[in-house]
């Protein structure tokens, strides 16, 4: 039986680990030819591998301007074909107004908004010849507000939100589909320990009080996964412009319950 992304081509940034790389273990099993990209190379090499043939990595620093005909131009020359990108990649740098220069905040943009601008800006011609591609860009909870120590991160998450919906909009009559995933609280390795860092204690990703997850753990880079496979494949047809929240709870006008 035929995979869901079965002779398609996709490609995924930031999946040497966490979503992107559940992201990517999940399309080649359902067919899919991957671009694996990643900025450590061991370690998108080694992903990449895992996926078996036909797959490929490419390494890349994202604030790049010139990101966007790197990784396009290296999937189709390897592939000959595009189908789909996954904008996953992202910086999480924790900042408050007073820790946010200016050049922080241009980094941050430029790695989490602009990028996938750019990607995007480089397979257009592409897509528009074979008149269909799809995209998915993965966004945050953050980007309807943010937390107070990530004020960067969610200005660039509510700007790639924008961005998601503006492109739908104005490529939908070329068959191009753009869609949007607001993560929510994920318990991806980077996540783990950088909470272990922050105090809290080994586990605790399983054992999160209900006003955060009601079913007391949070969601798995597998779960995410999922939800990012729906989006890019052809079972969200004609779906496009969604911006889509992944949590276990809405977070629009949301009065958190309290707990004993």
């Amino acid at each position: 039986m035929a995979g869901r992304m079965e002779n398609r081509t996709i490609l995924v940034t930031g999946s040497s680990t966490g979503v992107g790389e559940s992201t990517a273990r999940l399309c080649a099993a359902e067919g899919a030819r991957v671009m694996v990209h990643g900025r450590d190379e061991a370690r998108a090499k080694q992903v990449a591998a895992g996926l078996g043939d036909p797959a490929a990595y490419v390494i890349a620093d994202l604030d790049d301007p010139n990101v966007g005909e790197k990784l396009v131009q290296a999937t189709l020359d390897h592939f000959g074909a595009l189908d789909g990108i996954i904008n996953n990649a992202a910086l999480t740098t924790r900042s408050t107004l007073e820790t946010t220069d200016a050049a922080f905040f241009d980094r941050m943009l430029a790695v989490n908004t602009r990028a996938p601008m750019l990607i995007i800006r480089a397979a257009l011609p592409h897509f528009r010849q074979q008149h269909r591609g799809v995209v998915v860009n993965i966004g945050s909870i953050n980007g309807l507000c943010g937390q107070p120590n990530l004020l960067a991160y969610s200005i660039s998450k509510g700007g790639l939100a924008t961005l998601s919906r503006n492109l739908a909009n104005a490529h939908a009559v070329e068959g191009i589909r753009i869609n949007h995933i607001n993560l929510g609280w994920v318990a991806s390795p980077n996540e783990i320990v950088l909470k272990q860092s922050e105090g809290l204690p080994p586990g605790w990703e399983t054992n999160v009080p209900l006003e955060y997850s009601p079913r007391g753990s949070i969601t798995t880079p597998e779960e995410a996964a999922e939800h990012v496979l729906f989006w890019i494949s052809d079972d969200s047809a004609p779906a496009n412009g969604c911006v889509y929240e992944l949590e276990q709870y809405s977070f629009i006008g949301r009065n958190p319950p309290k707990t004993a």
